[in-house]
């Protein structure tokens, strides 16, 4: 099986194709280099360019007429970013799907595992399944949810059959440490907190009153290397995924909560590094959070996490001295 992953260089997209690797799929990597990165590309085959660009798409199914599916990874994903220019973020990640689907179509391809985001379902509920009512609260959430819209309706009018993967957040690196985040000093909150550690610095807890069990807002973590393997069970059941609805949106999470209280603990337990909390008010925009059930996608892919919030720690501390030889 070969496939096409879309932002393959990139954080999310370079561990999926080391996952499909492993696994005797062979990854095709598209990506334009904006943020992905040379030295995650191995010996792998890849194009540069833009994934609108209809001619490189026809070069790449005439090189690789073999392409079982394509994983759909490149996008813009800052909400900060999305809220200052929503039209570069509309243009880079909507129409950009649209133009790429109108290729895939045209050279035949009825397969596309989608990365859409756990930002599509807003803040409206605790727990929340498939089945809930999306509601995006940033132009780049925006972005994913209207690219779910569109896909849904191309998949019903021409046959392309759809998996919308809805990640939570992602953290950890490729346990073997070929790949990881590109950046430096990553803003989430494991980075913020391995920022904290390196400098000496306090790390601000923004916003402790929330309905949570330690007054701190929840987030679902999953480790990158649980989301990458998601995926290789995807495409091998695709067919059967997707036969009874050939859009179908999956909830690919840990299906258990973590608060950022406790992931500040956890990481102070597992480096044994002591930071400094500060308390602070929630901003503007920041929310109690929620989980994401996965039972569907257990049921439908035989696929569960296996990689604990620890185990990512580890593995982001681990990366640290590898990125810094490998990217310098």
């Amino acid at each position: 099986m070969k496939v096409l992953i879309t932002g393959g260089a990139g954080y999310i997209g370079s561990t999926i194709a080391s996952a499909c690797a492993d696994e005797g799929i062979t990854p095709v990597i598209l990506d334009n280099f904006a943020t992905g990165r040379r030295e995650y590309l191995g010996h792998r085959a890849a194009y540069q360019g833009d994934i609108a660009d209809g001619a490189l798409l026809d070069q790449i199914f005439t090189e690789h007429p073999d392409l079982y599916a394509v994983i759909h990874c490149a996008a813009l994903s800052t909400v900060p970013e999305s809220t200052a220019n929503p039209i570069l973020y509309y243009r880079e990640n909507l129409a950009a799907t649209i133009s790429l689907t109108e290729y895939l179509l045209r050279n035949g391809c009825r397969r596309l595992l989608f990365a859409s985001s756990a930002a599509v379902y807003g803040t409206t509920a605790t727990t929340v399944t498939e089945t809930d009512r999306l509601n995006p609260a940033s132009p780049y959430a925006r972005t994913k949810a209207s690219c779910e819209a569109f896909l849904k309706d191309t998949s019903a009018a021409t046959g392309l059959a759809v998996i919308a993967m809805r990640y939570a957040n992602p953290i950890g690196t490729d346990p073997l440490l070929r790949t990881g985040l590109q950046v430096d000093r990553p803003t989430h909150l494991l980075g913020r907190l391995i920022s904290a550690a390196e400098d000496g610095a306090p790390f601000t807890l923004t916003g402790t009153d929330w309905p949570t069990r330690d007054g701190s807002g929840l987030r679902d973590f999953i480790h990158v290397w649980d989301l990458a393997t998601a995926h290789v069970r995807a495409l091998r059941s695709f067919d059967t995924v997707t036969a009874d609805a050939p859009f179908r949106a999956l909830n690919i999470s840990s299906g258990a909560g973590t608060t950022v209280r406790e992931l500040a603990h956890a990481f102070q337990s597992a480096t044994r590094q002591t930071v400094d909390l500060k308390e602070a008010p929630a901003r503007p925009g920041d929310v109690a959070g929620f989980t994401m059930d996965n039972a569907l996608a257990a049921r439908l892919l035989g696929w569960s996490p296996r990689l604990t919030v620890t185990e990512a720690i580890h593995h982001a501390m681990e990366w640290r001295p590898v990125r810094a030889r490998l990217l310098m």
